[in-house]
């Protein structure tokens, strides 16, 4: 094919949620003859997946894309730029004359045809059927994103991720058991499912044939990848998708974690009202009891947003003693971001960002705080560990990994005190001092 010598680079800006989009289309480019290149001096074509979640993801999307166009005119070869993502999908229509230094546009929904577009933008031409491998999945190492859903119907009003991603979708479950198979066969150690929403999978689909929710579809999961030793961890779970089923088969599945990632937001329930959200302290504080009280060793991450509009000192301090009496093990603290075409952006009341800075470093304050000491609870324990690779220090290469307590890239680190191990072994190891969200450990022998 005329295109096999071609090399794209790809950047990924923002989420999880991006990095699988990226892989997907990385599959579809390699598979149609394309190659993968290191870096801008040596890229035909640079594909760049941004992030539109917040005014300021936003703006670093635009500052990369930007900066990436001044590498290319400066660099050994020129290379057209193509952006991907949520930026194009929020703002597809004014980013022609904004940016003319990008060649094409790709909003998420148009993700699928990267070869057509591709291909287009470098002058190739091929007949549409070009190869397209089954599985659009290219990742390496212990643990795998798992994408089982796009889009959202919550309409919260603060989050403008309904208008870059659309109303929701489930992955059917024969797509999500076939990727989950082959990441497995191909060294997965830990598939984390991920969504916009990922607790009310399955309500847009007629589950006639297979799992009809979540908790079915994680039991599915869980038979299909037997008797390989894989862990199955579940994020951004909405309150409302805690249900008993569900809660059953996280304390009854040995594969599934007893780790669940509910970002609450706030606790008031006059501020969750104008957010557009269900819920109040007591039903907030009710339904983590009982997540703890009936899942032995329970792990909470949760997600606090302080000062969204009219949100008054006396709310805000409700909401530090509500984290403070809950004890989140991991919690994520955001100030309001007022963005455009949000009903939240047009409301009175609007905080000045001082307040708004003040209060999420106070929040913050208060999240490591319990985060520190729910990581130091560890010490002494003995807990398996995935190994997901090696580290350079001062004092040379460490090897890291990560235990069942801790999702991947949010909530810190196991040292370990071995030289040599393969990524996605599973070591029994005793955890023996913590700093931060990071644990020393000692591998039992």
């Amino acid at each position: 094919m005329e295109n096999l010598s071609a090399r794209l680079l790809f950047i990924t800006l923002g989420c999880a949620k991006n990095e699988v989009d990226t892989d997907r289309m990385r599959s579809l480019l390699l598979a149609a003859g394309y190659r993968e290149a290191d870096g801008v001096d040596d890229a035909d074509a640079v594909l760049i997946n941004t992030c539109s979640f917040l005014a300021s993801a936003t703006s670093e999307s635009i500052e990369c894309t930007l900066d990436l166009a001044d590498q290319v005119q400066e660099g050994v070869r020129r290379a057209p730029i193509i952006m991907c993502g949520c930026v194009p999908s929020r703002y597809g229509d004014d980013l022609p004359s904004e940016l003319p230094e990008v060649s094409a546009f790709v909003r998420t929904d148009e993700e699928d045809g990267i070869v057509g577009i591709v291909d287009g933008v470098l002058g190739f031409d091929r007949e549409a059927s070009a190869c397209e491998p089954a599985v659009k999945r290219t990742v390496e190492g212990a643990v795998a994103y798992l994408k089982i859903s796009d889009g959202c119907n919550r309409m919260c009003s603060f989050c403008a991720i309904p208008y870059i991603r659309g109303r929701y979708r489930s992955r059917p479950a024969d797509e999500i058991i076939a990727e989950a198979r082959e990441l497995v066969a191909g060294g997965v150690r830990e598939l984390v499912l991920i969504g916009q929403d990922t607790g009310v999978w399955g309500e847009d689909l007629d589950g006639a044939d297979g799992p009809a929710n979540l908790a079915q579809l994680m039991r599915a999961l869980a038979d299909a990848i037997r008797p390989t030793p894989v862990w199955i961890r579940a994020l951004y779970l909405q309150p409302e998708g805690m249900t008993d089923e569900l809660i059953a088969t996280i304390r009854d599945t040995p594969e599934i974690l007893p780790y669940i990632d509910i970002p609450v937001q706030h606790c008031n329930e006059r501020v969750l009202k104008a957010m557009r959200r269900e819920g109040s302290a007591a039903a907030y504080e009710e339904l983590f009891d009982r997540l703890r009280r009936e899942i032995p060793g329970m792990v909470i991450r949760s997600t606090a947003l302080v000062g969204f509009p009219t949100e008054t000192d006396e709310e805000f301090e409700e909401l530090l003693g509500f984290m403070d009496r809950i004890g989140f093990d991991y919690t994520s603290v955001f100030a309001y971001s007022q963005e455009d075409g949000t009903v939240a952006a047009r409301m009175d009341g609007q905080i000045d960002e001082q307040t708004k800075i003040e209060r999420a470093q106070a929040a913050q304050d208060l999240a490591e705080s319990l985060g520190f000491a729910a990581t130091a609870a560890h010490v002494g324990e003995v807990a398996p560990v995935i190994v997901d690779g090696v580290e350079e220090t001062e004092d040379g290469p460490e090897l890291i990994g990560h235990a069942w307590f801790q999702a991947p890239d949010s909530d810190g680190a196991v040292h370990l005190d071995i030289d040599e191990a393969s990524v996605g072994d599973i070591l029994d190891v005793r955890f023996v001092d913590s700093f931060c969200y990071e644990l020393i450990g000692e591998v039992v022998r």
